[in-house]
C-alpha cells in the first residue's frame, strides 16, 4: 500500500469519526498534537482541503449521488467520496483515475458489496462533468 493510500485511510478515520460524533475533522485532527501532525502531511492536506470545501463537495454529493440523501447515505461512503472529490477538483497533482480507483478500492474494503459500483458512478459523472464544476 503506497503513502498516499495509507493517508486517505488515515484521513478516512478521521472524517468517518468526525461524521459520526458531529465535530469538525480538522479539529479532531489537531488534537492529537503536533507530533502527529508532522508525521501525516497528506493527512493534513486531504482533511484541511476537505474542511475548506465541504460545502461545495456536499452540494456535489446531492447532486450527483442519484436518490441518496446525505443523511440516508452510509457515513463512509459520504466520507470517502468526499476525500475523492477533493482530489479530482483541488487536488491538481493527484490524476483523476487515481482518485477515482483509490475511492473505489477504499469502499471494497470497509463498506457494502455495493458501495463500490456506487462510488465509482458518482465519481465519473463529476470527473466527466469537472472543467464545467464551478469551484
Amino acid at each position: 500500500m503506497s503513502a498516499r493510500s495509507k493517508a486517505r485511510k488515515r484521513a478516512l478515520d478521521f472524517l468517518y469519526e468526525a461524521d459520526i460524533k458531529k465535530v469538525l475533522a480538522l479539529e479532531l485532527f489537531q488534537a492529537r498534537g503536533a507530533t502527529e501532525l508532522s508525521q501525516e502531511p497528506y493527512v493534513l492536506t486531504l482533511i484541511s482541503g476537505i474542511s475548506d470545501h465541504i460545502n461545495k463537495i456536499d452540494e456535489l454529493i446531492i447532486t450527483y449521488a442519484q436518490g441518496w440523501d446525505m443523511d440516508r447515505m452510509p457515513p463512509i461512503d459520504r466520507n470517502i467520496l468526499r476525500i475523492a472529490i477533493y482530489e479530482i477538483l483541488w487536488a491538481d497533482d493527484i490524476d483523476l483515475q487515481v482518485a477515482c480507483d483509490e475511492a473505489v478500492e477504499l469502499a471494497k474494503s470497509l463498506s457494502t458489496d455495493e458501495s463500490s459500483g456506487y462510488i465509482n458512478g458518482v465519481l465519473g459523472r463529476i470527473i466527466k462533468l469537472k472543467d464545467s464544476i464551478a469551484i
